[in-house]
């Protein structure tokens, strides 16, 4: 089970970090990732780190602003999300996979997501 949680109302230019508490079977994830859904769009990849190596990946978009990172002792992976824009606003979502992938397909496990708001 995931928590996903830190969002919320922003101006553009400002940061927020998202967080994503894991819980359960936690043994059996090797990745999270972060994924964005805009209003009227598609859900799309930000980033997703694996627990047991160095690989991360983000989406281009993202890349030089935003960082994941996770605490193996917390079981929770974090999104810290610098020089935000206004078209950074979407519902973020965390999600385990068995493998680090960045289809939204490959997660199998959902977290509820939380609202993240920026104004220009």
């Amino acid at each position: 089970q995931l928590q996903a949680s830190g969002g919320g109302f922003v101006q553009a230019g400002d940061s927020l970090r998202l967080s994503c508490a894991a819980s359960g079977r936690t043994f059996s994830i090797y990745a999270t990732g972060w994924f964005r859904q805009a209003p009227g769009k598609e859900r799309e990849f930000v980033a997703a780190i694996s627990w047991y190596d160095s690989s991360i990946y983000y989406t281009e978009s993202v890349k030089g602003r935003f960082t994941i990172s996770r605490d193996n002792t917390k079981n929770t992976v974090y999104l810290q999300m610098n020089s935000l824009k206004p078209e950074d606003t979407a519902i973020y979502y965390c999600a385990a996979s068995p493998s680090l992938l960045t289809a939204p397909g490959a997660y199998n496990s959902w977290g509820q997501g939380t609202l993240v708001t920026v104004s220009s």
